[in-house]
């Protein structure tokens, strides 16, 4: 087996938490943040089964929320299931989903396009916030996961805080789903202050520490933000 040539760059952005670059190796595509590699289109195995699991018990008619549009495999996902009739994706980076339009739309099968699809360029914290409805499934595909975050800022979604305003936005039958690049010590156990129902599923990757989907479902009454 060859080894891949050297990446070439296709796109360099200034992003909200610094700058974002698109490389190309071969026939994939690479996410790159302040240096730091944040995901690509290799396989994407763990990203489908974020949106996979977070659904697999929903029956139509079903909303999704997509936090983190990355490559798109997620969003590919969502937009392939017909239960789903409401897709929602909060994309922080314009450059993201720009790309989307462009090199990085096989990888979302143009899923973009898709009139259930509304897309909100804006930061999920902020959309929480904003956001009056609840909905069937939130799957969260922000930064390489709970324990390494590269914006300093997303480290709140995985606190007690924001586990409880992210709780607040599902519906009786919620689920919320979290990616992670390895696991999180101790995000288990937060979970579980926070939900009666806690799953975790691994997904073994070529190199290094499985990925990891963390499942929370029935939120606690006591949580508050």
């Amino acid at each position: 087996m060859h080894p891949d040539p050297r990446p070439l760059v296709v796109d360099r952005a200034a992003g909200t938490g610094g700058e974002l670059v698109l490389r190309r190796t071969g026939p994939h595509h690479e996410i790159i943040s302040n240096g730091v590699f944040l995901m690509d289109t290799r396989d994407g195995t763990s990203e489908r089964l974020l949106v996979r699991a977070a659904t697999e018990h929903l029956t139509a008619p079903a909303s999704i929320v997509i936090g983190g549009l990355g490559v798109g495999f997620s969003l590919a996902e969502a937009a392939a299931d017909p239960r789903l009739t409401a897709i929602t994706v909060i994309e922080r980076e314009p450059a993201v989903a720009a790309w989307h339009r462009g090199p990085l739309r096989p990888a979302s099968a143009g899923a973009l396009d898709d009139p259930r699809v509304r897309l909100h360029l804006t930061d999920l914290l902020d959309w929480l916030d904003t956001d009056p409805g609840t909905h069937d499934a939130l799957c969260l595909d922000i930064d390489n996961g709970p324990h390494w975050t590269v914006t300093p800022g997303n480290a709140r979604l995985y606190s007690p805080a924001g586990l409880d305003r992210l709780a607040r936005r599902l519906t009786p039958r919620g689920v919320l789903a979290v990616w992670s690049a390895a696991d999180a010590p101790g995000f288990t156990a937060l979970l579980r202050t926070r939900f009666a129902d806690v799953d975790v599923r691994t997904v073994p990757v070529p190199r290094g520490e499985p990925d990891v989907v963390y499942l929370a479902r029935t939120p606690r009454a006591h949580g508050s933000a």
